[in-house]
Parts: structure tokens; C-alpha cells; sequence
């Protein structure tokens, strides 16, 4: 028999390569560990030959190469081959076994197998053996002669197997042994930094890398189709429009797929794949569902493909779901699409989507369900499964999707099913958009003119009163907000919880903006009650979100911080979403209060990240950077802080969202007074009307009377609200005001209550924030014994901020101190710092000397010294003069 001498030539690797180390790496460590065999298994055009002709050639051991085509399915050809390839790296090898298999009548294999073994084990030297293109053999018998060749296999020799699919191998017992090395498809494909490589190294491409990315992602590293590909981009002016478009239905790329792998299958396995190519991912029921095709198994198929290499991609361990190779997808959908009709059943491609939406509805997957009866046309089936609330509408992706199919409709449609209008302006306001929505609901309105009243139009009626409010909300439009909201629960089904639950929401958002947080508070409760007897996961978030506003405007921040924390576990694994960003927003705000910045600011930046997922109308980013900039502040960063706040209030004015400017301006105030510029801040304070904000101002200017002043009726009016949070803030600066003109008593007592009312939240930068004024009169409440625990706490936190700032003069080192001075203390201290005799100070406070002594040995003792001059230096090093 004549024999070929090129299937016996190793490849010589390519002139312009893409080194592949780490999988030369593996190769090496295999064959240094004396495995058995090497497996280089996957599809067409993952660079199998490739890599193995660029490792032998560089390895430092003798190779014998077999290139495999279909007549070596013919065992005594396959062996007659092996041994000629054996004789490449020894010429006088199995002269004998040679000349038996080349007569007409060769013996029973087995014996030739025992020989050519027995052979092999004498060779000299250590050798690589590889089988290119094993796939191409389909005989039991060759594969027999092959496994008892692995496990006979002599220790001098290594075998490479490169094939598209796994050979009939022992391959199960060979891992579990370690005798075996394995790349497959994961491992063969280009890496970001090896199709950069070969794109523009090789292929002689300049394309910039979020090009050289996109194709990476849209080829899955699948190397034949990112030369197809670079073939494709020859020519081409505008790559990156280019890189956009390509698919699977390409020139290059469907020729190629279409010669190497969909015409090499019988007729049966093209159909499987055409008719499954619909399905995103699948599993083996449902392409039973799919195919309705009882005479082959969806699963037993699957794991076909799989076995084959087919460009088909494994989900799970299990290998229960599986997917298509991107382009190979798009090759199948295409060539589905020229067909027009499937198989001998003359039907349409809309019935397999159908199939597959009544398969996914039967398992609950309502979103795969929409997508497929969406796709099928099926507008009634679709409009069916998105009324439902099994589609999470905080995810949004799923938003999206089902936007995409609402303007894909034509008007005509969408105006004989006015219901569709509604969620079309409903599906815009969950993915955060404002603009539209309006006319959405007009059209809806034009479309029920002249529809008689009944049930279901009321309960359509109700429906759209409820997303009129959910707009109303995003504008602040109280009176608005309250009137759809009422007017959805007078209209809406009482069956309909889903809708009850969204206009109880509204109208808890319409209560809080009032000022009104016991109804709000209700309003909150009943929406998440609804929401759970109907599984509404989306108005729960909100309502939840409401609840956690409510717990913070009571100062009840630990019931705040777990409420925000269940809104975040409603999302899961998918955060992003400005909903989310409330929730994060809050927790920042609390964590701020009780002191622990560096939380605050992690939740701060992820709440603006959230809400910069959405569309810049917005307007939650104003709140978190709002917050940022207060942190910066509390930092010490003011040039920080106050750049924020201008970038802040210039996107906010270019966006009209002037009802943010307010809240912008209360912490520009701060800035501005921290900055010594008082005048501008008390220009800002008068412009917004900004009570608290006038009060910091008339502290700075030194005026704490007009303080009293200013605060006194504000304080009335919140107190008649019952606004907890504000009453605090308003109480903290009436407590700093009297202490500053001299009215100790009546500010200590103030801050006894503030105290008493900040103590179960935890409030520790409420106190903080008024710097050193607030520190000595906290001193000075500690001395009349009053809440010394938590003032000790408070008094720690004051130590940590003068260290952490390094202003030795700022704050008050309340924990150097056994205990706390008293009032009279410290006034017999101040005489001593001005040189008053123990008698001088008698006289001035009307004290025995003997009292006086005694107060010096206290004063002494408490500041742990031993004279009057040390005394007064420790007082000042402590600030308490």
C-alpha cells in the first residue's frame, strides 16, 4: 500500500504567531509528570494543530505525527500509518509488523497490538506521538486498537490526542488515575490580551482596544472567528461599525461554519440544531417541548453536541443547560430564517417559540416565557404574562426587554388594547424615565373614550390614576400625588393588589410630603401588606424604603438601618438600581450618625453609583452627592466638599431639579462658615429660607441671642407636627445659643432632653458637628452627673475627632480626665489661671478658704498634677480655660 507522506509531517508553526505560554506550561507539566496522554479536545478553528506543532517543536523530545482523514477507519491502514509514523523517529522500527499488515491478509489484530507494543518499550529514547484530527475516525475498531494502546502504553512514549469531539476512550478512568491532561474549549480560547496580540500583530490590524474587546466578547475567543473576522475588516474605513455588526451570518464566517461543521452532521442533527437555534439556553425538556419529536431524546442530543464539540457551551456542572457559541447561533437562526418553514410538519418558526413560551410558563420562568411569545407575536399571551407580578421589575434588564417588545407594536395595536398604553408609561417610570410617560397615558385615556364602564375598565381607570401618581411623585407635586392616588384606590378591583399596593405607596409618599408621617407611616404598611399577599417585589422595595424614611424622621435609626438593610437583600445579587441607592443612601446617612464615616462613605458612593444606573431625570444623585459633601466636610476636606457641591448644583440647575437647591444650600452654608465667609453664607441662609441654617449663621456672626429668637416659633411649629428629627437639631442649637450667653442652667437642661432623645438611636455626629462650644457644655452636664454614660461616649467620640483632625486647641480631651469638672471647678480654676490667692477667690465667690483649699485638691486630683502652675497648664493643654 503507498503510503502518504504528508500525514506523517509535523506542521511547522506559522511564520507570525501568538505564543501561547500558559498552555505550553500545561502540555509540559503533563508529559513532566509521565502522564499517559495529553487530550486536546474542541470545536473547528480553536488552534488545536496550531498549539501542538508550536509546543513539539520547541520541546526537547523526539515526535512522531499522524495527520488522521476517514480511510484510516480501516484498522490494518490506521496501524499500517502508526508504524510509519513510528519510523520517522527510528528508521529500522517494526520492519516486521510493517510488512504483515501491508499482505492481503493480515492477522487477527490483537497479536500485531502485543507486538508493536513490545517494540515501542525498547526504543531508545523518550517520544511524543500525535494524532491530529481524531474526530474524523468513526470505527469501534480503532478505537479498541487505541485503547489498548493507552493502556499498554510504554512509559518511554506520550500520546496527543487533538480532536473536535472527546474520543471512545477509557478518559473517566485515566483522569481519576492522573494519567491524563485535558485542554478544552475554556482553555483554547484567546484571552483579551492574545486576540490583541493577534489581531493587530499578526493580522496587521490597529484597532483600539475597546474594539479588539467587543470582537473578543462577540467571537468568545474562538480564534478561527477573529481571523475570519480580521479577514472581513480588511477594507473596511469604519471598524468599530463594523465589529457592531458582525455575526455569524458574515461571509467568511458562514462559509467556514457552514463547510466545517453544519454540513459535516446527518439530516437529523441539522434539524435539532436549526429548530433549537430559537432557544437562548436549553436543557433537554425543553427541546422535547420544542421539537414535540418523540423519536430522538432532547438530552440525549444535547450530550451529543457536547461530546461532539458542536460550538455548544455547558451552563452547569451538571450539563443539564446549555447554550450555542454566539456566532454559530446566529449562522443556525439565519439559516432557520431562509427555510421560512420547518421540516415535513410545514409549520412556522412561531410555533417553536410557542412551544418553548408554554414550556417556560409550565416551570415558572415567566420572563423566558414573555420573551418567546413575544417573538412568536402572540401579543394576547405576552400582555398575559407581563400583568402578572412573577416578572421582577427591579431588575433592569427585565424592564427593558419588555419596553423593547411594547415599541416594537404598532399603534393600531396598542390602541385596541388600551391596557398596553398603561403599561408602556408603567414599564417607562420602572426604568426611570419621566418623558413619555404622560402621553402614554393620554393615549390610553383616547383609547377607552366611547368603552362602556364596567369592571374592567373602572379597574383600567384605577390603574392609570395610579401611574399618574407615580409620576405626580417624581415631580413633588403633593396635591397632585394625593388626588390620583385616592382616585386609584376609588377605581381599582379590590381583587387587584398588585395596583392597591402602588397607590397605597403613592399615597404614603403624598402623607410624608405633607408632614403627615403617622399616615405615612399606615399608607407604608398597607402597600407592603398588599405586596406580600400578591408577591409585588418591586412596590415592596419602595414601600419598604418609604417605612425606613419614616423610622429615620422618628430618630429611630436602628429600626432604620434594618429596614434599608431588607431592601437591599430584596434585590439580591443585582444592586443596581436607584431604588436600591435610597436604601444605600439612607444606611449612609446613619452610619454617619453614629460615627462611622468610613461605612457612611462606602454606602454613600454605592448609593451614587446605583442611581447613576438610571436616566438623568432623575434627580436621587443630587441626594447622595448632597451627602458626600456633608462627609467631606465632617473630613476636613472643605475645598473638596465645596467642589462637589458646586458641580452639584449646577447639574441640578441645568436638569430643573431647583426644589434640590434648598438642601444644597444648607451644606454650602456650613462650608461658607467653616471658610470664615459668613456674610455670603448668611446671604445664602436668608435666599432659601432656611431656619436652622439662619440660627449657625447668627451663632458665627456672635450673636446666640438672636438665635433664641429665630428658633422659638420654628421649634413650635415641629413640635406641632410632631417632627422628631428637626425638634432634635433645633434643641441641640437652643442648648449651644444658651450656654453661650451665659444661661448654663437652662442649657444644660435643654440638653438633658436632647440627650434623653438622641440616646436610644445612637446619635453621636448630632453632637459632634457643633465642635467645641457643644463639647464643654456636655462637660459641664457630665459634672451634674447627668447620662454619664452615654456623655462618656459622646466625650470619646469628641477625643477621636481632635486626634484624627490634629487641632490640639479644637476640642476638649474629655476621656484625660478621672472625671469631669464641675461648674464651680472650673470657675476656681479660672481664678487661679489669673493669679487669684486662695483668699482673692473666697472673696469673689463668697467661699470659706477652707472651701476654697478643698476645691484646689479636687481640681488637683482630677487633673492628676501637684501644683497651681501645673494645673493651669494642664487646663489649657485641655481647653478648659
Amino acid at each position: 500500500m503507498p503510503l502518504l507522506a504528508t500525514k506523517l509531517f509535523i506542521p511547522q508553526p506559522r511564520h507570525r504567531l501568538v505564543s501561547r505560554p500558559r498552555l505550553i506550561e500545561q502540555l509540559n507539566d503533563g508529559l513532566a509528570k509521565g502522564y499517559k496522554l495529553t487530550l486536546i479536545s474542541a470545536s473547528a478553528g480553536f488552534g488545536k494543530t496550531t498549539l501542538v506543532s508550536e509546543w513539539v517543536t520547541g520541546c526537547d523530545q523526539k515526535v512522531a505525527w499522524l495527520s488522521l482523514d476517514e480511510g484510516d477507519n480501516n484498522p490494518a491502514r490506521f496501524l499500517t500509518y502508526f508504524v510509519a509514523a513510528l519510523q520517522t523517529i527510528d528508521a529500522n522500527f517494526g520492519a516486521r509488523i510493517f510488512s504483515i499488515l501491508q499482505t492481503p491478509q493480515p492477522p487477527p489484530i490483537e497479536p500485531i497490538l502485543t507486538a508493536l507494543v513490545n517494540e515501542i518499550t525498547i526504543l531508545p529514547d523518550n517520544f511524543i506521538f500525535v494524532l491530529d484530527d481524531y474526530h474524523i475516525i468513526d470505527s469501534k475498531q480503532v478505537d479498541k486498537i487505541l485503547t489498548f494502546l493507552v493502556e499498554h502504553l510504554p512509559p518511554r512514549m506520550h500520546l496527543v490526542i487533538a480532536t473536535r469531539e472527546d474520543p471512545h476512550l477509557p478518559l473517566a478512568r485515566l483522569r481519576a488515575k492522573g494519567q491524563l491532561t485535558e485542554l478544552r474549549v475554556a482553555d483554547l480560547r484567546f484571552t483579551s490580551a492574545e486576540a490583541a496580540d493577534f489581531l493587530n500583530q499578526v493580522m496587521g490590524l490597529n484597532l483600539i482596544v475597546e474594539d479588539i474587546t467587543s470582537l473578543e466578547t462577540r467571537t468568545e475567543g474562538w480564534i478561527a472567528g477573529l481571523q475570519l473576522a480580521a479577514l472581513s475588516l480588511q477594507g473596511h474605513q469604519d471598524t468599530t461599525d463594523f465589529i457592531k455588526s458582525f455575526t455569524g451570518s458574515h461571509r467568511f464566517v458562514l462559509d467556514y461554519l457552514m463547510e466545517e461543521v453544519l454540513q459535516q452532521q446527518s439530516e437529523s442533527i441539522q434539524a435539532f440544531l436549526l429548530h433549537t437555534s430559537i432557544l437562548d439556553r436549553m436543557c433537554g425538556q425543553l427541546c422535547d417541548a420544542v421539537l414535540s419529536d418523540s423519536s430522538a431524546s432532547g438530552q440525549e442530543t444535547l450530550e451529543y453536541l457536547d461530546h461532539a464539540n458542536l460550538f455548544i457551551v455547558p451552563l452547569d456542572n451538571e450539563r443539564r443547560w446549555y447554550r450555542y457559541h454566539h456566532l454559530f447561533r446566529d449562522l443556525l437562526r439565519q439559516r432557520l430564517t431562509q427555510s421560512g418553514l420547518s421540516g415535513n410538519e410545514k409549520e412556522g418558526i412561531a410555533v417553536y417559540h410557542i412551544r418553548a413560551s408554554q414550556w417556560y410558563e409550565e416551570v415558572g420562568l415567566v420572563l423566558e416565557a414573555f420573551q418567546h411569545a413575544a417573538a412568536a407575536d402572540d401579543v394576547e399571551r405576552a400582555e398575559r404574562l407581563i400583568e402578572g407580578d412573577e416578572i421582577p421589575r427591579h431588575f433592569r434588564s427585565v424592564v427593558t426587554t419588555i419596553l423593547d417588545w411594547l415599541k416594537s407594536l404598532p399603534i393600531t395595536t396598542l390602541n385596541a388594547r388600551p391596557v398596553l398604553w398603561w403599561r408602556y408609561a408603567t414599564f417607562l417610570m420602572f426604568d426611570g424615565q419621566t418623558t413619555g410617560v404622560d402621553e402614554k397615558l393620554i393615549a390610553a385615556e383616547n383609547a377607552l373614550q366611547g368603552a362602556e364602564e364596567d369592571d374592567k375598565t373602572r379597574n383600567l381607570i384605577g390603574q392609570i390614576a395610579g401611574t399618574k401618581a407615580m409620576l405626580a411623585l417624581t415631580r413633588y407635586q403633593v396635591e397632585n400625588l394625593l388626588i390620583q392616588s385616592r382616585r386609584a384606590l376609588d377605581y381599582l378591583d379590590p381583587e387587584n393588589l398588585s395596583s392597591r399596593a402602588s397607590a397605597n405607596l403613592t399615597l404614603g409618599f403624598a402623607y410624608f410630603l405633607q408632614g403627615d408621617r403617622s399616615a405615612a407611616r399606615q399608607s407604608y404598611l398597607e402597600s407592603i401588606r398588599l405586596c406580600q399577599e400578591c408577591g409585588n417585589t418591586f412596590i415592596a422595595i419602595m414601600a419598604t424604603n418609604g417605612l425606613g424614611n419614616v423610622f429615620e424622621t422618628e430618630n429611630d435609626l436602628h429600626q432604620a438601618a434594618e429596614t434599608y438593610q431588607n431592601v437591599l437583600r430584596l434585590f439580591g445579587d443585582q444592586p443596581l438600581h436607584t431604588h436600591a441607592g435610597q436604601a444605600s443612601i439612607g444606611l449612609a446617612r446613619i452610619f454617619y450618625e453614629w460615627n462611622d464615616l468610613d461605612t457612611a462613605e462606602q454606602y454613600g458612593k454605592q448609593s451614587l453609583q446605583q442611581v447613576l444606573q438610571y436616566d438623568a431625570e432623575i434627580d436621587r444623585f443630587v441626594i447622595s452627592e448632597v451627602f458626600l459633601a456633608r462627609l467631606k466636610l465632617a473630613q476636613g476636606d472643605i475645598r473638596g466638599a465645596a467642589e462637589l457641591l458646586a458641580q452639584t448644583e449646577q447639574s441640578a440647575r441645568q436638569r430643573n431639579f431647583i426644589h434640590r437647591l434648598p438642601e444644597i444650600a444648607e451644606i454650602q452654608i456650613s462650608i461658607l462658615i467653616t471658610q470664615g465667609q459668613v456674610a455670603a453664607a448668611a446671604k445664602l441662609a436668608q435666599q432659601y429660607e432656611l431656619p436652622l441654617s439662619q440660627a449657625r449663621v447668627a451663632l458665627a456672626q456672635g450673636d446666640p441671642s438672636a438665635v433664641l429668637v429665630t428658633l422659638e416659633s420654628y421649634r413650635q411649629k415641629i413640635e406641632a407636627k410632631g417632627w422628631a428629627d428637626k425638634l432634635l437639631k433645633v434643641m441641640i442649637l437652643q442648648a449651644v445659643s444658651l450656654h453661650a450667653i451665659g444661661e448654663i442652667d437652662e442649657a444644660v437642661k435643654v440638653l438633658g432632653e436632647v440627650l434623653v432623645m438622641a440616646e436610644p438611636g445612637g446619635f453621636i455626629r448630632l453632637f459632634i458637628d457643633e465642635g467645641a462650644p457643644m463639647a464643654h457644655l456636655l462637660l459641664e452636664t457630665a459634672s451634674r452627673g447627668f447620662m454619664s454614660e452615654y456623655i462618656d461616649k459622646l466625650l470619646a467620640a469628641f477625643e477621636a475627632e481632635r486626634q484624627r483632625s490634629g487641632n490640639k486647641s479644637d476640642l476638649p480631651i474629655a476621656q484625660s480626665l478621672v472625671e469631669p469638672l464641675s461648674c464651680r471647678e472650673i470657675e476656681v480654676l479660672q481664678l487661679i489661671s489669673r493669679g487669684l490667692s486662695n483668699r482673692e477667690i473666697g472673696e469673689r465667690l463668697f467661699l470659706a478658704i477652707s472651701t476654697v483649699k478643698g476645691h484646689n485638691q479636687i481640681i488637683f486630683n482630677k487633673l492628676q498634677v501637684k501644683s497651681r502652675t501645673e494645673a493651669v497648664a494642664r487646663a489649657r493643654e485641655l481647653d478648659l480655660l
